[in-house]
């Protein structure tokens, strides 16, 4: 068995937020979990975060949606594969 995750990076957070959400809502079938992750909070928030997906379906399409985040400037998704 395979387990797909998905690692998104996001600089400009405040940018690029809406645009990697809206991509992410397109391809929501394939996520069953999402985990949003950024070191600041209150007064420290910060400018950049991570995104853990846990994917479903087919990998051609894992991949299509790490391509899509990938033509966002300031996004870097990586797929991830493991064997289980």
């Amino acid at each position: 068995m395979k387990v797909r995750v998905a690692l998104i990076l996001i600089d400009n957070r405040k940018e690029n937020s809406v645009k990697v959400q809206n991509i992410l809502t397109e391809w929501g079938c394939l996520i069953k979990t999402r985990l949003g992750i950024h070191p600041g909070t209150l007064e420290n928030c910060t400018d950049n975060g991570l995104i853990f997906l846990e994917l479903v379906g087919e990998e051609e399409k894992h991949r299509e949606l790490i391509r899509k985040l990938n033509l966002l400037k300031g996004v870097n998704a990586k797929l991830v594969e493991l064997d289980v």
